[in-house]
C-alpha cells in the first residue's frame, strides 16, 4: 500500500474508527512500506480515528505529535517500529516525547504498544498521564528498572503488562508488589530477571500463580537468568498440567 495508498484513505474516509496498517516484508526501501509520512497523512484526514496498529519501518517524533493532536479520541495505540531500538530517523533522538504526546494529548486511551529508542522519559510520561490505560505492550525500550517503576505506580488502572527485550531486572519487577493483585497478569520475555528475584515474589504474594518458562536447558541455579515470566491471578490456582519446560513456583 505505501503511503500513498494511506495518503488515499486520508482523502476519502474521514469517518474512519480503526486502522490496522501490517508489514509487506522486512526492506525498509521496498514498495508498499509505509512510515512516518503516512501516519502523519492519516492522522489530518482521519480525525475521528479510535484505534490504530502501524507497523512501520521509520518514525519521527513530529508524525506522532501530530497524530496525538490531531486525533484526541483515541483509545487504542499501538505503534511499531520494527527493529531494535530505532530512534527518531530525522533528529535521531529517543521517541520520548512522540509517546509523551500520544499520553497526554488522548484523554480515552486505554491501550498502548511502545517500540523504537525510548528512555525512561517515555516511561515517566507514560506513568504521569497514562491514567486509564488497562493494557501496555513494551519492546526494546527503557533504559533503567525506573521505567516499570513509572508504570506500577502511575498508571493505576493496568491491568495487562507484557514487555520483551528490555534491560529490566528484579529490581524493577519486586516495584510491582504493591500492585500485582489489581492486574490480571505481567508477562516478561528476555528481560534480565533471575529465579531469585521470581522466587521473591512468589513466596511474598501467594495468591497469585508464577510461572518460569525456560528456553534453553541451562543448569537450574539462584542467579539464572530466567527467559519467562508470566505472573497472573487465578481462582482455580496454579494449574496442573504444564510442560517440563514450565516451572510453577
Amino acid at each position: 500500500m505505501g503511503d500513498e495508498g494511506l495518503r488515499a484513505v486520508a482523502d476519502t474516509c474521514s469517518d474512519l474508527r480503526e486502522l490496522r496498517v501490517f508489514p509487506l516484508d522486512a526492506s525498509e526501501d521496498s514498495e508498499g512500506s509505509v512510515s512516518d509520512v503516512g501516519l502523519q497523512a492519516i492522522s489530518e484526514g482521519c480525525r475521528k480515528l479510535e484505534s490504530i496498529l502501524y507497523f512501520c519501518q521509520r518514525m519521527t517524533n513530529a508524525a506522532v505529535i501530530a497524530m496525538s493532536k490531531n486525533c484526541p479520541d483515541l483509545v487504542v495505540f499501538r505503534l511499531c517500529i520494527m527493529g531494535r531500538h530505532r530512534p527518531d530517523w530525522i533528529t535521531e533522538e529517543p521517541m520520548d516525547d512522540g509517546f509523551g504526546a500520544i499520553v497526554m494529548n488522548c484523554k480515552k486511551l486505554t491501550r498502548l504498544s511502545v517500540s523504537g529508542l525510548l528512555t525512561d522519559k517515555a516511561f515517566a510520561y507514560i506513568g504521569k498521564y497514562g491514567k486509564l490505560i488497562k493494557t501496555l505492550s513494551v519492546a526494546f525500550a527503557g533504559n533503567s528498572d525506573m521505567s516499570l517503576q513509572y508504570i506500577f505506580e502511575g498508571c493505576t488502572k493496568l491491568q495487562k503488562l507484557e514487555v520483551r527485550d528490555s534491560p529490566f531486572s528484579d529490581k524493577g519487577l519486586l516495584s510491582g508488589m504493591n500492585y500485582f493483585y489489581n492486574m490480571r497478569f505481567l508477562w516478561m520475555n528476555s528481560c534480565r530477571l533471575t529465579m531469585r528475584g521470581c522466587k521473591d515474589v512468589a513466596q511474598q504474594m501467594q495468591n497469585l500463580v508464577v510461572e518460569v518458562i525456560k528456553d534453553h536447558s541451562d543448569d537450574e541455579g539462584e542467579a539464572e537468568i530466567v527467559d519467562k515470566l508470566y505472573l497472573y491471578r487465578s481462582l482455580a490456582g496454579p494449574r496442573n498440567d504444564a510442560p517440563p519446560f514450565v516451572t510453577l513456583l
